[in-house]
């Protein structure tokens, strides 16, 4: 049977959306580098990604990372695929992984601009059973004149230039979110072997009605979270209860709460009195996504893009979502730091 579809003779690449935005600012073309490099890794860890099985890369690598979680193969190969592909933008010059317990210096040759905080395989616990996991990454510039540290990944989400994050589910799908622009969303054609732009400024739902966190937890959680969710559960007021999505990789708790709105929590606890996700490369990426898609991100005292890191794996809980209902969360927290 002949194929009849239209095909695109003008698509929108990440890489042409990238430079056209760079030619509007008059840049130097450094940032488009650093993309299209962090775009191949991509490209090359959705392929891992889909033949793991085959190419006998599931399984335990027999090791913990500096965070604590235990590393599997596919997080190895992800993470020098990574920071190899970013060392050869030629325009990096400190690169921090979730994997690393340190950040690593680009050598002096191959230095550009720009600091880039990386997960390279976000929720890999759910690699053996065919679980949505992703890549989430967040860059900045280097401020300071010194010779490049860790030191200077230190800063607050609101020196963001970009970040994002790719999703290996059904597609394969990078999401991008820039400080002159909006949220928009690239996916992958195999064929072509290109992101093309799917979705054009994306803004989430001002109310959903999904809420999403690890309820194993609530022997723990604080009080706030409780009476949150009895309300979303039992509502006072007639309406419908919420539905509650909990998939266990943050990019595809997140991703799905950008698409159809609601709330998404990682709260601090009793058993983890400072949160458990990380700042640099897990909370500042996606609550820079969220914001600029118009919700709203928080640890539930301060917005998670105001916090000035201490450490390159600090940890911080994080609320995020639409814009109504995270600030529905923040009157309980307020209500009951009150009391």
């Amino acid at each position: 049977m002949t194929d009849r579809s239209a095909f695109d003779t003008n698509v929108i690449t990440m890489t042409r959306f990238v430079m056209e935005e760079g030619r509007r600012a008059k840049g130097t073309g450094e940032f488009t580098q650093l993309l299209n490099s962090l775009c191949t890794a991509i490209k090359a860890i959705s392929t891992a990604v889909r033949k793991a099985g085959i190419a006998n890369l599931y399984g335990i690598a027999g090791s913990t990372n500096v965070t604590g979680d235990q590393v599997k193969k596919l997080d190895i190969l992800s993470n020098d695929l990574v920071i190899n592909m970013l060392k050869s933008s030629f325009s990096t010059c400190v690169i921090v992984s979730e994997e690393n317990k340190d950040a690593v210096i680009v050598e002096n040759e191959k230095r550009g601009k720009y600091i880039v905080c990386i997960d390279p395989l976000d929720g890999s616990s759910n690699i053996d059973c065919l679980v949505s996991i992703g890549t989430i990454f967040a860059i900045y510039r280097k401020m300071s004149p010194d010779e490049p540290s860790g030191k200077d990944a230190l800063q607050p989400g609101r020196n963001l230039v970009a970040a994002g994050y790719a999703l290996y589910g059904s597609a394969t799908m990078l999401v991008l979110a820039t400080s002159a622009g909006g949220v928009n969303c690239f996916m992958l054609d195999p064929a072509i072997g290109e992101f093309i732009l799917v979705d054009r400024d994306v803004k989430i739902k001002k109310k959903g009605n999904i809420y999403s966190l690890n309820e194993g937890y609530a022997k723990y959680f604080d009080p706030a979270v409780t009476e949150y969710l009895k309300k979303k559960k039992f509502p006072e007021d007639g309406s419908s209860p919420y539905g509650g999505r909990y998939i266990g990789s943050m990019v595809a708790d997140v991703h799905r709460t950008l698409v159809y709105g609601g709330i998404f929590l990682y709260p601090a606890n009793s058993k983890s009195p400072k949160g458990k996700l990380r700042l640099l490369y897990e909370c500042n990426p996606m609550a820079f996504v969220i914001e600029k898609a118009g919700g709203i991100a928080t640890t539930g005292h301060q917005a998670i893009l105001d916090i000035v890191p201490e450490d390159i794996h600090q940890r911080v809980p994080v609320v995020l979502g639409s814009p109504d209902d995270v600030k529905e969360y923040l009157e309980i927290v307020k209500k009951h730091s009150a009391k």
